[in-house]
């Protein structure tokens, strides 16, 4: 078996592992889940009852593409975590569960955590 197919069975098991305990333990909250790239970054509020998204940011939107200078960086991860906090507020969400997916709780996905957190976002 190649190193690549490994290397993608390993992320896929613990993107799995990290979602299951998130389900686990959500006690029927949403779910905020975190996917990143190399130019972007994007979250979305899922409820897993209904598997339908609530509500969700990105940082390739017309909106916050003309705001931020670069969409793969820090700074582009605290403004999508404030926009995606802001849509859950109006909504009348304000407790979800962070599903950080594959990635470590670290750099861009910490931002834009701490950007939720100061939107009003609890977790």
């Amino acid at each position: 078996m190649s190193i690549t197919k490994n290397l993608h069975r390993s992320r896929q098991r613990r993107t799995w592992r990290v979602r299951n305990q998130v389900r686990r333990f959500a006690g029927g909250r949403l779910r905020l889940s975190v996917f990143r790239s190399n130019k972007h970054i994007s979250a979305q509020v899922i409820d897993d009852a209904s598997g339908k998204t609530v509500a969700s940011a990105s940082s390739s939107e017309k909106e916050l593409r003309e705001q931020l200078k670069n969409g793969g960086n820090v700074e582009a991860a605290t403004v999508v975590g404030k926009k995606l906090g802001e849509r859950c507020v109006q909504q009348g969400i304000t407790e979800v569960v962070f599903d950080r997916g594959q990635y470590k709780y670290h750099g861009r996905v910490a931002a834009l955590a701490d950007g939720a957190r100061e939107a009003g976002l609890q977790f």
